[in-house]
């Protein structure tokens, strides 16, 4: 087999298995997606389309709503990285003669005209270059541009500005309507491996009745059946014709959904909308700039009122609960804090790690051979009480912690220190029964450091959002706490803030 023949089968597996993302929505009946295309579009963003109910559609950056999404899959079989200069180039696309950018402009003029209701999305493996000025103007919230910086200036000198110049110049429009197009415009970065892809799709599959392929056959007849199908000239489906063309190859099965899916966001993935698939959805994205919250008094005022609102109503008539967190530590650890151990509900998490798997209690039998917690106490200073708990599942922490405890928190005096035995990382936490029992343990010895009552708990967590939920379903033992969060983009010093207490007294 020619390199040129692998590299085209993998591409044809990602176009395959993101189509399978979106369309599998479609046999959800709480998914507001209506249609789902391939291979079938404005040339250039054909490779899938997604169309939305109106009155269930989902918002675009400007809260506006977002009937229809068109993408164009791209993968690479080697890492690398893009520029905004690529995107006038057909080779970047394999092209002869037309740019993704001007396919994207007569994308936009036919279906989007006056710049609404429509996106065109670039989904690629690949990144945009670090030192390229395109990154920063891209909102790594929904991939979409952020035009205030883009059109922030009026020459053409400075980094934005020689953007718009070189577009503006490559397709022979003006400012307004370069402005037009670009508000159209989305970038996606896929991380995921073609096996990731796979494993995420293996779940979804089961939750709406699709056959499920286990993970040691080799064949994955999903990636097949849609080119099958563009053979047959079958491109568009919506909810009943994917039903009946799945019955036809054997591939339903009887539902195991059970329970209600729901989904809480103040971030949003790449590719995979929460409201895609979700009975409903609490939307917090409009509360933070990016990561960093916009102000600090949300989350005891807000955040935590409309989270304790939404769960309980969506708790009340169901006893198992799928919830799916694309959200910060302090809202999956308060999620868990109102959805505690006493509330009676079985909780499933969709835990993202490298792929996506459901997570929750029951999900495993305890094994003892699985990484168990290391303590480790440092004390600096006697006559402070509180304590500040570093826990360092997927990265060590502890350093930090402590020379931010040090230097912000005066009534801080020691620092408990929570390690596995295997260190941290990605997959340091085996599944959903791991990440219980790994929370239950910290909570017992985050009550034996609380030696006396009014003692204040500082949390600092890098752990995966499952456990985060666990542990805060044990909060009503852990008494008074604070959690933090860490300022990844460095927009805020690249440190730690102080984000929510509990318990709140609404």
């Amino acid at each position: 087999m020619t390199q040129a023949v692998a590299v085209r089968m993998e591409g044809d597996t990602f176009q395959a298995r993101m189509f399978w993302r979106k369309a599998v929505c479609l046999l959800d009946p709480f998914s507001p997606i209506t249609k789902v295309g391939f291979e079938i579009g404005p040339k250039g963003f054909d490779d899938i389309w997604v169309e939305y109910e109106p009155d269930r559609s989902p918002h675009d950056q400007e809260g506006r709503p977002l009937l229809r999404e068109h993408l164009q899959c791209k993968w690479h079989v080697r890492p690398n990285s893009y520029a905004h200069a690529d995107l006038i180039n057909p080779e970047f696309i394999n092209a002869n003669s037309q740019s993704l950018l001007q396919r994207a402009h007569k994308a936009q003029l036919s279906y989007a005209p006056d710049g609404f209701g429509a996106r065109f999305k670039l989904v690629t493996n690949w990144h945009i270059d670090k030192d390229d000025a395109l990154r920063p103007l891209i909102r790594t919230r929904n991939g979409t541009l952020r035009l205030t910086d883009l059109f922030g200036t009026d020459t053409d000198k400075s980094k934005s500005g020689a953007i718009r110049k070189l577009w503006r110049e490559h397709l022979s429009i003006n400012e307004d309507e370069l402005r037009v197009l670009a508000r159209t415009l989305a970038f996606s970065t896929v991380s995921d491996s073609l096996d990731d892809l796979r494993e995420s799709l293996d779940w979804r599959f089961a939750v709406v009745g699709l056959r499920r392929i286990p993970a040691n056959e080799s064949v994955f007849p999903y990636d097949h059946l849609v080119f099958k199908w563009l053979e047959q000239g079958r491109l568009e489906f919506d909810r009943q014709s994917l039903l009946e063309s799945c019955k036809q190859q054997s591939l339903v099965e009887k539902s195991s959904r059970s329970q209600l899916v729901i989904g809480v966001k103040s971030f949003e993935h790449a590719f995979d909308r929460l409201e895609d698939r979700c009975a409903a959805v609490l939307d917090l994205i409009h509360f933070f700039d990016e990561r960093p919250i916009r102000r600090q008094e949300d989350w005891q005022t807000t955040l935590y009122p409309q989270l304790k609102s939404f769960l309980i109503d969506a708790a009340k008539s169901y006893e198992r609960i799928r919830l799916a967190l694309d959200a910060h530590i302090t809202l999956a650890f308060a999620a868990g804090s109102i959805l505690n151990i006493k509330s009676g509900r079985m909780v499933e998490l969709e835990q993202r790690t490298i792929g996506s798997q459901i997570w929750s209690p029951d999900d495993s039998l305890s094994d003892p051979a699985l990484p168990t917690w290391i303590f480790d106490v440092e004390s600096f200073c006697e006559n402070r009480e509180d304590v500040a708990v570093a826990v360092c599942l997927t990265h060590d922490v502890a350093t930090a912690v402590k020379k931010f405890a040090e230097d912000n928190l005066p009534t801080v005096g020691r620092l408990l220190i929570a390690r596995l035995t295997s260190g941290a990382g990605a997959r340091a936490v085996a599944n959903g029964r791991h990440a219980f029992e790994l929370a239950e343990k910290l909570s017992f010895r985050i009550k034996e450091e609380r030696w006396q009552a009014g003692i204040v708990t500082h949390l600092f967590i890098a752990g995966p959002n499952a456990f985060n939920f666990f542990l805060g379903q044990r909060q009503p033992s852990l008494g008074k706490l604070t959690l933090y969060e860490f300022d990844f983009e460095g927009h805020k010093g690249g440190s730690y803030e102080a984000s929510l207490s509990l318990p709140v007294k609404l």
